[in-house]
């Protein structure tokens, strides 16, 4: 078998998916990870994004995106885990192939949902 290799990941992805009754849940946490993340956020090596309340793309959800390098994999990763509540995260590397990184090279924290890939060409 011929295995990718990893060094095609640019960056990596988290969404947060959240809908009108989780609003308010997922904002909280957007400040937590403001506050928890304060020097990765200042340095660039995380990205908050808009906070979409409407689904958006492939995300078939209300969301919000966290955008970071490989450093801040394990760390997002774990904490994700441990901390992401009632509310569910998509995350996907970014490799220059969004529907592969989308259907193929996801993990979901809490529950999974079916993407809008036909937005990314599937």
């Amino acid at each position: 078998m011929n295995a990718p290799d990893t060094r095609t990941i640019t960056d990596w992805h988290a969404h947060v998916y959240f809908d009108a009754s989780s609003r308010d849940a997922a904002w909280e946490l957007r400040l937590v990870i403001e506050q928890r993340f304060a020097d990765a956020l200042q340095s660039g090596a995380l990205r908050l994004g808009r906070f979409h309340e409407r689904p958006v793309g492939p995300h078939p959800m209300w969301s919000f995106q966290l955008g970071f390098g490989g450093d801040l994999l394990a760390p997002m990763l774990a904490w994700l885990t441990l901390n992401h509540g009632a509310l569910d995260v998509f995350m996907h590397p970014n490799t220059g192939d969004a529907l592969a990184d989308h259907r193929d090279s996801a993990v979901w924290i809490g529950r999974s949902h079916e993407l809008v890939l036909k937005s990314l060409g599937g």
